[in-house]
């Protein structure tokens, strides 16, 4: 092979590509019950746009964006996360002068450079929502509830909601110089990006999948919430409560990302060892006002589709890939029935999907891949028979020959009159 594929990168070839359409479907119809709108923004941003949201001392900004200079000297950057872009096509767009709660869903492609491992590519896949405008905590709940009851409609059953608070800055400025002293104490114990993040950025710490050890010895946020951020937090969960949504306390659950704000959720699934968070998300009341807007409140969520695709249920695996095939197969023996072969798919696509197998091989190897494409009707159009066509039921093993103009009557009666679109 002259080339490859990027490391880090896969085709997504049939029928994988079935599951796929399958898991976004699933999610785009729960937004859409929801009452969220969909969104898409570019794949690349301003760079400033990730530096300023994201954090410049997270392992995101400082480790895996992929940044480069355009023909303009413009820092550019590939999405490595996608609220951050919401936030800007938010306020550039004006939205947020429209006033009240705004609900935004997307799905698309992020980079980040990092280690390809399974489950984890450098060109991954996003599925998530933002909810900007309300402080409310009845919106944690319902963004917890949205990917919830999505994942639930793919067929999971065995996930775990774990919940935290990380405060706001009223409460995170004295915890942060109390988390400092306890860092520096146990300095000799912490691994050289800890040691780093130590001064700079000391929540970090509690994101480093090294450092295991350390973190269970040092004072967690949940222990020095604010009165503001301590009421928010009770009421999450008491209304995760009224809904029936078992959760989990993690008092040292941050995320990986410096724009969140009281509220941290992540959803578990055993199936993925020691990388278990199939996805997460929280609050971020901060973050448009550090993109110049307005102060305004938000919560979101964001799922990688690799992850779920990787552990879905096989149940939903079979669903997914059962309508991979086709509904009727139309065989051309020869170059002479070539025109007739197209005017009868035309006629047969009103009732379903319909392929032409063109190739000329024998019927034998033409049926043969007719059964592998899951055929109900195997049509056969040939110069031996000038003005009919012969229709193979694959199911019942039943064939008839029908005159080439009587085959959109002949099917509107075998498949009882219903075209693609009926209800």
């Amino acid at each position: 092979m002259k080339y490859s594929r990027p490391r880090g990168t896969q085709d997504i070839l049939p029928p994988d590509i079935h599951i796929w359409r399958y898991v976004e479907g699933v999610f785009e119809a729960t937004f859409e019950r929801y009452g969220y709108e969909p969104i898409r923004t570019p794949i690349f941003e301003s760079t400033d746009v990730f530096l300023r949201s994201v954090g410049e001392n997270t392992d995101i900004v400082s480790k895996e964006m992929y940044t480069f200079a355009d023909r303009g000297g413009r820092s550019i950057t590939l999405r490595p996360e996608n609220t951050a872009a919401v936030i800007r096509a938010y306020l550039e767009n004006g939205l947020h002068r429209k006033g009240g709660t705004t609900r935004l869903s997307y799905i698309g492609p992020m980079f980040r450079y990092d280690r390809p491992q399974a489950g984890r590519y450098r060109q991954f896949h996003q599925v998530g929502s933002e909810v900007i405008g309300s402080l409310n905590p009845i919106f944690d709940v319902e963004t917890i509830d949205v990917v919830m009851t999505a994942l639930e409609a793919l067929g999971f059953d065995d996930l775990v909601v774990k919940l935290n608070s990380v405060g706001c800055a009223e409460c995170r400025k004295p915890y942060t110089e109390l988390l400092r002293t306890e860092l520096e104490r146990l300095r000799d114990r912490l691994c050289e990006d800890c040691d780093e993040r130590a001064m700079k950025n000391p929540m970090r710490v509690f994101d480093c999948k090294r450092c295991v050890d350390v973190k269970g010895d040092l004072p967690p946020i949940s222990e020095h919430l604010c009165e503001g951020c301590a009421k928010h937090f009770a009421q999450v969960k008491s209304y995760l409560e009224a809904i029936d949504r078992h959760f989990e306390m993690d008092p040292r659950l941050v995320r990986g990302l410096d724009y969140y704000t009281r509220t941290t959720f992540e959803i578990i699934h055993s199936g993925l060892g020691a990388q278990n968070a199939l996805c997460g998300g929280g609050r971020y009341d901060d973050l448009v006002a550090q993109c110049g807007g307005p102060p305004t409140p938000a919560v979101g969520f964001s799922a990688g589709i690799e992850r779920i695709i990787s552990v879905l249920p096989e149940e939903s695996t079979a669903v997914a890939t059962s309508g991979s095939g086709v509904d009727f197969y139309l065989i051309c023996l020869d170059e002479e029935s070539s025109a007739r072969a197209l005017q009868a798919a035309r006629v047969l696509r009103a009732f379903g999907r319909i392929e032409i197998d063109a190739s000329m091989r024998s019927l034998k190897k033409q049926l043969r891949n007719a059964e592998r494409r899951g055929a109900a009707v195997t049509l056969i159009v040939e110069n031996e028979l000038p003005d009919r066509i012969k229709w193979k039921d694959m199911t019942k093993r039943e064939q008839f020959e029908v005159d080439d103009d009587r085959l959109l009557e002949f099917a509107e009666a075998k498949l009882a009159g219903k075209r693609v679109g009926d209800e």
